[in-house]
């Protein structure tokens, strides 16, 4: 009768295993059932608004397609596709389509960040230096002489890591601008590199663009967090995101890479014809790949894919102050680090952004995102405190912490032209032209 018993516990035991296995691997639940708007403050009559914006945008070839995802206190309110996927096809856009996230992949990468930080790896004041001994010497542009030589000088203090999330190192991009330290950037083909250790090595051998803290450029800052991010975890980038990120969250079809069995789900990425409508073929962006290996050079500014429902998760999780169906990935507290504005006053004058984002007063820079914190100010009409980012082929996404409001857009356009419409910010009008119970 004992080895009977002991025999049934331990099959008790082992089916148990099987079952909190088989729960680890599939997605945690997340309801995605519409539920009426009017339950969570927002005007049924009025969200038509929002349809009929992403409609005109595909009648108008402004967009092939879009899908857009809304929710209030964790309920999706609307969850819509419009439009064409693949317009040569006629294939339909769908939720679960997979889009390039750009530098959507930017917050995601701050949440890797953000979990080293609880765990004592790194300190905002830390100089970026003490991680990456590469950057010790770096020196800092300071114009030319009469020949045209580059005059250098050293800088004022160690960039430090605080600066390098906020865009305030003194980095650049080197696409976006015309300076010597531009045009070294766009030489070095960073993004060509073979990992990103020899990004890093190649990065060393550039100046800074400006002393740290006196300017805001958009810069390749997040691909060094990459770096950083497989330096103190001992992982890849994207082993460290499945593993901390990804896999809690659910989100099943985020990656750097679309596998062959999820390809037809791949949206083509158009481009805006100068003369009208939309091309499938433009200019080769730094980072463009065909997304289908794992890169060995990851990047943490712009490599990521998702669906809309996988982005979701992520934001809501950081709209739950770091946790989503029972899953912590954060702290509280590092979520509002994160997403307090952290770009000095005398830097927010607007003569400083990207985009449509302009540094400005109200709105500044957090961790890897934008910050909204004086709506008023900033001329918005999201909640105090919201923050956000897109991505270069349209994604949009923000949260709004005082409205407990969600909100995911994507598409798959690169550039902009006269009639292309910023459904990032006209998105925004709609939707809370829309809550008519504001505050939580």
């Amino acid at each position: 009768m004992h080895r009977w018993r002991a025999g049934i516990a331990a099959a008790v035991v082992l089916a148990a295993g099987v079952v909190m296995c088989a729960a680890q691997q599939a997605a945690p639940a997340l309801d995605l059932t519409l539920v009426k708007p009017e339950a969570v403050g927002f005007s049924t009559g009025r969200l038509e608004r929002l349809h009929t914006l992403m409609q005109e945008a595909v009648d108008h070839q402004e967009v092939a397609g879009v899908v857009t995802l809304l929710a209030r206190h964790g309920k999706v309110v609307d969850y819509r596709a419009y439009g064409m996927r693949d317009i040569a096809s006629k294939t339909a856009m769908t939720r679960d389509t997979i889009f390039r996230d750009y530098s959507m992949t930017k917050p995601v990468t701050a949440v890797a960040m953000m979990i080293l930080y609880e765990q004592g790896k790194w300190l905002p004041t830390d100089p970026i230096a003490k991680y990456i001994p590469e950057f010790a010497h770096l020196k800092v542009y300071k114009g030319v002489d009469a020949d045209g030589k580059v005059i250098l000088e050293e800088p004022n203090h160690a960039p430090t890591m605080a600066e390098l999330m906020s865009h305030t190192a003194g980095f650049t991009y080197g696409i976006f601008g015309g300076t010597p330290v531009d045009k070294m950037v766009r030489d070095a083909n960073l993004f060509q590199s073979k990992d990103l250790h020899e990004f890093i090595t190649k990065l060393a051998e550039i100046p800074l663009l400006y002393q740290p803290g006196t300017k805001w450029v958009y810069s390749v800052s997040m691909d060094i967090e990459g770096y950083i991010v497989e330096k103190l975890s001992g992982k890849t980038l994207p082993e460290f995101m499945r593993a901390n990120i990804y896999t809690p969250l659910g989100m099943k079809d985020a990656g750097f890479y679309v596998p062959d069995e999820k390809r037809a789900r791949f949206a083509t990425v158009y481009w805006v014809d100068p003369k009208g409508g939309l091309s499938a073929t433009g200019p080769q962006l730094v980072n463009k790949r065909d997304y289908d290996h794992e890169p060995t050079m990851p990047s943490g500014g712009g490599g990521m894919v998702s669906t809309i429902e996988d982005y979701f998760r992520f934001a809501q999780m950081l709209g739950n102050s770091g946790a989503l169906n029972g899953k912590r990935v954060l702290a509280p507290a590092s979520v509002r680090l994160m997403s307090s504005n952290h770009v000095p006053p005398e830097l927010l004058t607007g003569e400083f952004g990207i985009g449509h984002q302009t540094m400005r007063p109200g709105f500044g820079y957090g961790y890897n995102c934008a910050v909204v914190f004086d709506p008023g100010a900033a001329n918005l009409p999201e909640g105090k405190g919201t923050f956000f980012w897109d991505g270069a082929a349209g994604t949009w996404f923000w949260i709004d912490p005082t409205n407990d409001v969600v909100f995911v857009g994507m598409i798959q356009r690169m550039g902009a032209g006269p009639a292309s419409e910023n459904l990032q910010y006209l998105s925004r009008a709609v939707v809370y032209g829309a809550l008519t119970e504001p505050g939580k």
